[in-house]
């Protein structure tokens, strides 16, 4: 009898029941709906944490099991929240206008209204006409098609352009963060469409219910961060597993072997990168709801790079360690450069958390890629009792060169 894949990934289930707990623990203590135990302000943080925590496990199907160090993953986190956030800003300024020419002697034309939203929203960089990129801000749907299809054809033809020329290694990971830093230059000029260095505010404020409070709205966008989380490792794991999963490990470990097995590499490399780029956007589009601004210092490289780190630190090729990682770093750095952490005073010099966390969190990174390539997760692999097959230099199968570790074990 064939067993259901959560019995045979059990670790899945156990996340998910985790997840659960913890979903149903800060609603009960919440403002909210519960206690009041726990601020509406940190409901927002751990909302944040579970979109970054979805953003780090993208970054490790691609580069902690496909082995692709994409140093651009947070910029299609950008424009999922750029995608989502026209609409928000749009409506939202929307249902400002009428409002305020409700009372006008003669009723305002759509011209007249359209006129005034765009000077509400781009008189801030001289203009008051609606870029092209606007065209479909004033639908919802038709934005949250946006919020996968642009993120996904960018990924697509820059994966399409990259992997077909057989660019690997660090030369890849330069692409990547180039690209980066081409849409982020482009999103600082007024004339980007999207306000420039202002970028896109008020997102926190949903069209419609102003009478809401931020209490619940807060909330309502944990649980949808939650369950977005909650697909995004379930999809992840599918991913990982069976034949998929290793044809990606194998491109991983040794790309010119699996490509002479007859595998078309080029095209799971391109699969997995675009799916990526897509959880990715996803997780941006329910983050900025919640931070309540973006703007294209969002989309900065050093953003891309904190991903990797955060990944690095949990456990790279380790679905859970991506998401330890990611919770980890973001809430310590949320503690640290908040200014909840108390200064340290040596006599001779007094330690600034807010000004040294980034030296904290490198230094870190060194120490964990140095000692304990494992990450965090590994600690939760010794506690389970799995341990790497003791090679002695032997192969792990019966042919030279194979890596199987269940004939090793028997």
């Amino acid at each position: 009898m064939t067993k259901s894949f959560l019995a045979r990934n059990p670790s899945v289930l156990a996340f998910l029941l985790c997840l659960a707990l913890f979903t149903l623990g800060v609603t009960v203590l919440s403002e909210g709906l519960g206690l009041n135990l726990v601020s509406t302000s940190f409901v927002k943080t751990l909302g944040k944490t579970l979109c970054l925590c979805l953003a780090a496990i993208a970054m490790d199907l691609v580069w902690g099991y496909c082995g692709i160090l994409s140093l651009g993953h947070f910029a299609f986190f950008g424009l999922g929240g750029y995608a989502i956030g026209m609409w928000l800003m749009y409506e939202r300024t929307r249902l400002i206008v009428v409002d305020s020419l409700a009372n006008a002697p003669l009723p305002p034309t759509e011209q007249e209204i359209a006129d005034a939203i765009g000077t509400q929203i781009f008189g801030v960089v001289g203009s008051a006409e609606f870029p092209p990129v606007w065209a479909f801000a004033h639908s919802l749907p038709l934005q949250l098609v946006m919020v996968v299809l642009v993120p996904g054809v960018l990924a697509l033809v820059f994966g399409w352009l990259a992997f077909r020329s057989r660019v690997t290694g660090v030369y890849l990971s330069i692409l990547t963060q180039a690209m980066t830093l081409a849409l982020s230059l482009y999103l600082f000029q007024n004339d980007s469409g999207l306000r420039g260095n202002n970028g896109l505010s008020g997102l926190q404020n949903l069209p419609g219910l102003a009478d809401t409070p931020q209490s619940l709205v807060s909330l309502w966008f944990f649980w949808a961060s939650a369950l977005a989380l909650a697909l995004g490792y379930l999809l992840a794991a599918w991913v990982v597993s069976g034949k998929l999963g290793s044809v990606i490990r194998g491109i991983r470990d040794d790309e010119a072997r699996v490509r002479f097995l007859g595998y078309p590499v080029e095209t799971f490399k391109l699969f997995v990168f675009t799916l990526t780029a897509i959880i990715a956007a996803i997780a941006g589009a329910l983050y900025y709801p919640q931070a309540g601004i973006i703007n294209p210092a969002e989309i900065a490289p050093i953003a891309s790079i904190y991903l990797a780190v955060w990944v690095a630190i949990g456990g790279r090729g380790r679905l859970y360690g991506a998401v330890i990682g990611a919770a980890f770093v973001s809430l310590l750095s949320t503690f640290f450069t908040g200014g909840q952490a108390p200064d340290l005073n040596l006599g001779v010099y007094t330690v600034k958390w807010v000004d040294w966390w980034l030296v904290l969190l490198g230094l870190s990174f060194v120490l964990v890629t140095l000692f304990a390539p494992k990450g965090i997760g590994g600690l939760f692999d010794l506690a389970a009792g799995i341990r790497s097959p003791n090679r002695r230099g032997a192969d792990l199968g019966p042919d030279q060169g194979s890596f199987r570790e269940k004939e090793a074990e028997t």
